[in-house]
């Protein structure tokens, strides 16, 4: 049986991140929202849970799952190495709408889907996220929907999805407009925009002083 948690109700949000906590640590899924839309998640690290994701999410490894973060000093037990460029973007944008693409550190033991070395990172700007990111670790998360339907924005869109695939589902209201975060590709000598989302590729290329546009 699914609970919701009600998280705009400190005792509700108390009860509900520790239930989410044990929810994940014991490798079921969780429904979380961020600052972009709701997300389902899972521990980053447990493969079985990941495969369980993709399967409420009727969606096969060819399309591997993002990784949430709680700091920004988690991503250097994450990845081969942090790039000047990507300390950068981690300053300017996180907590917020960026996602880094790195090579991966190869010594972790982990299953996102067909990545080919690489992880997409984020840290979210949502104190519920945060909260939670920073008790059990980094999660596997994608957006918490049935692929193919419309990204949820509310717990509920998400729990009529989802349904009883996962175990917790926690409410922090409305996500606003269901605006994907902005993916950004470090993993070759020059920066590529993968998806131009809620920060446009101008605010990325000033930041970092040089043009981000799509790959060729």
């Amino acid at each position: 049986m699914s609970a919701v948690y009600d998280c705009s109700k400190p005792d509700s949000r108390a009860d509900g991140l520790h239930a989410a906590a044990s929810a994940v640590r014991s490798s079921r899924l969780v429904v979380l929202p961020t600052d972009t839309v709701y997300g389902i998640g899972a521990d980053a690290f447990d493969a079985g849970a990941v495969r369980s994701l993709l399967q409420a999410k009727h969606r096969g490894p060819d399309m591997p799952v993002g990784v949430l973060v709680g700091s920004w000093s988690t991503v250097d037990g994450l990845v081969l190495g942090v790039p000047p460029q990507a300390r950068t973007l981690i300053e300017a944008f996180w907590p917020g709408d960026v996602s880094l693409v790195l090579p991966h550190a190869p010594s972790l033991n982990w299953n996102l889907g067909t990545t080919r070395g690489t992880v997409m990172l984020r840290m979210p700007l949502h104190p519920v996220a945060i909260e939670l990111l920073r008790e059990v670790g980094p999660m596997a998360v994608s957006s918490a929907n049935v692929s193919g339907r419309p990204p949820a924005a509310t717990a509920q869109d998400a729990l009529d999805q989802l349904g009883e695939s996962v175990s917790v589902y926690l409410d922090g209201g409305p996500s606003g407009e269901p605006v994907p975060s902005t993916i950004i590709d470090l993993t070759g000598s020059e920066p590529v925009l993968l998806r131009e989302g809620a920060v446009t590729a101008a605010a990325v290329s000033e930041v970092l002083g040089v043009e981000v546009g799509p790959g060729q």
